[in-house]
């Protein structure tokens, strides 16, 4: 058996009661956290808490050489831990289905996502969201100005009137995670009058959840990672008063239907 895991968003006390269980009981636990991270925790506070000891594995270990865990799961319980929802990476999903190719049976035990997480701080309607989009760090591209992958997602959802999420990027090896005012500074280069709404440490007993265009999010600091920006497209109502009430928006730069 391979179970997926969810760690949630934060520390060591994110994951569910389900998956505490399913981890207290597996054989094995290995573990991935260059697709996100737990900010609020180390490994070291995780086996300690969970009184285990986890093999994590860089992204070769996971996409390239997963035997080994395959392997053991046909005939062990193994836990595959992931920050956030393990399912949201394809990464996770192509390792679900090498397990199904070799006739090992797998389960998922969800975690919190990012993107609910802030739907739920901004007030924002999940419904309401189209699709997301990653902005990589300049250097990770190569391209002179923001990437077409970034603009035309942004473009294409405040077409229809819908909310993008726009993730930071993160390089994981080098402990680097672009933060919200360099995202917004990025961003600004194409779209200076834009409203963004800030998330930061969704997850933690602190989240911050800050609104203003692309120009004014630039100049402010948002404190510890991780971050993501959210561009709002059309607004219900109730929405724009989520967002004057708890991410300090201006309602005259809101669009509001």
């Amino acid at each position: 058996m391979l179970t997926f895991i969810g760690l949630g968003l934060y520390d060591e006390r994110s994951i569910t009661v389900e998956g505490r269980d399913a981890l207290q009981a597996a054989d094995r636990v290995y573990a991935e956290f260059y697709t996100s991270q737990l900010i609020g925790t180390t490994i070291d506070d995780l086996e300690s808490s969970h009184d285990l000891e986890i093999d994590v594995r860089d992204r070769a270990g996971v996409e390239q050489h997963p035997e080994d865990m395959l392997e053991a799961a046909e005939d062990e319980d193994v836990a595959f831990l992931t920050a956030g929802d393990t399912m949201i990476s394809t990464t996770h999903v192509d390792l679900r289905l090498r397990a199904h190719e070799r006739g090992v049976e797998t389960r998922v035990i969800h975690g919190v996502t990012a993107q609910t997480a802030t739907s739920s701080l901004t007030g924002l309607q999940n419904y309401r969201f189209g699709k997301a989009t990653t902005l990589p760090f300049p250097y990770a591209h190569g391209a002179d100005g923001l990437p077409a992958s970034v603009t035309e997602t942004i473009d294409e959802n405040r077409a229809d009137g819908l909310h993008t999420v726009v993730y930071l990027d993160i390089k994981a090896e080098r402990e680097e995670y672009m933060t919200a005012d360099v995202g917004a500074e990025l961003l600004a280069e194409e779209y200076p009058d834009l409203v963004g709404v800030v998330v930061a440490r969704a997850g933690s007993p602190e989240p911050l959840v800050e609104a203003g265009t692309m120009t004014e999010l630039a100049q402010r600091e948002f404190g510890d990672p991780l971050h993501l920006l959210v561009v709002p497209g059309e607004c219900h109502l109730l929405e724009a008063d989520a967002l004057v009430e708890l991410a300090g928006a201006d309602r005259d730069t809101l669009d509001i239907v």
